[in-house]
């Protein structure tokens, strides 16, 4: 029986146009009503999930920055893990070495160095999530988002050390020609210690500290909640849900989900676009009710 469902939100709960369609919100309110917590796990920031997800009245607990940050449903933080300021800056000297364009992610902030740099690589993260679309249509869809665009830019991310009461939460890395281009970068970042390098695709990677996981951070807040390992399941598409998917007693991946990820799930359900999400919490509702 399943009791909690962690669902992470690119490639995911969101279709191309990067919305929770009517079918997935109406699919979580019903298995709401029906005893199941939804409960989402995403990389990206508390203020922007939530409101991304506003318009879908979609009211749920987060696990946020790929597990540095998990609240409930109310809003309670339950659990924080960062990367230390020493290590940050270590981060970021590296990353400059080789030449990338890179966000720091605190827990009330993005900090860029570039926003017109940050157009371009979300508009290609966004034609990586989402095929058949094209660069132009991202790049405007990017450019024409509060949510894509509510950053802060600074000179120098040197500058932004400065200030002791920054909390450094998580650190995205893009590059539109794939993940070859990290193929040196990721070693030289593993070696500083007590990091973890996932992706949420193949044009980006995202450092948090080791602690800081979707999987770790699913299970601890299920245990919080006295639910059982078997009571999980957990769907995604792509590298940051690796943990979620392999910890979770169910693990669903979607229909577009990339291959690693559909050979370790135990559930392949429909695409992004094909309302997935809402496919397989329908399948719950109905396994639970026999299961009574």
């Amino acid at each position: 029986m399943i009791k909690l469902v962690a669902c992470d939100l690119d490639g995911t709960l969101f279709n191309s146009d990067m919305i929770v369609s009517e079918e997935n919100a109406k699919a979580i309110h019903e298995a709401q009503a029906n005893g199941i917590e939804f409960l989402v796990a995403t990389g990206r920031a508390p203020q922007e999930s939530r409101s991304l997800l506003q318009d879908a009245d979609v009211k749920s607990g987060f696990i946020n920055l790929n597990g540095a940050l998990v609240f409930d449903q109310a809003g309670k933080l339950r659990v924080k893990h960062t990367i230390s300021s020493d290590k940050a800056q270590k981060i970021c000297q590296l990353l400059h070495q080789y030449g990338f364009y890179f966000e720091i992610v605190t827990a009330d902030n993005n900090y860029t160095e570039n926003l017109n740099a940050r157009i371009s690589n979300v508009a290609h993260l966004m034609v990586d999530l989402n095929p058949g679309m094209n660069f132009k249509l991202a790049v405007a869809i990017s450019a024409g988002s509060e949510s894509i665009m509510n950053m802060t830019q600074v000179d120098s991310f040197e500058e932004l050390f400065k200030n002791p009461k920054i909390e450094v939460m998580k650190i995205i890395v893009f590059d539109h020609r794939g993940h070859e281009a990290f193929d040196d970068v990721i070693p030289a970042i593993e070696q500083l210690g007590d990091l973890v390098v996932t992706s949420s695709s193949s044009s980006n990677i995202e450092i948090n500290s080791v602690k800081a996981q979707k999987g770790l951070a699913l299970l601890d807040y299920a245990e919080s909640k006295n639910i059982k390992r078997e009571e999980i399941a957990a769907i995604g598409d792509n590298l940051n849900d690796e943990s979620m998917i392999r910890e979770a007693g169910i693990g669903v991946a979607m229909g577009n989900a990339v291959p690693a990820i559909k050979k370790l799930a135990q559930v392949v359900t429909k695409t992004n676009n094909e309302d997935g999400v809402a496919f397989i919490l329908r399948k719950f509702i109905e396994d639970n009710k026999l299961s009574r």
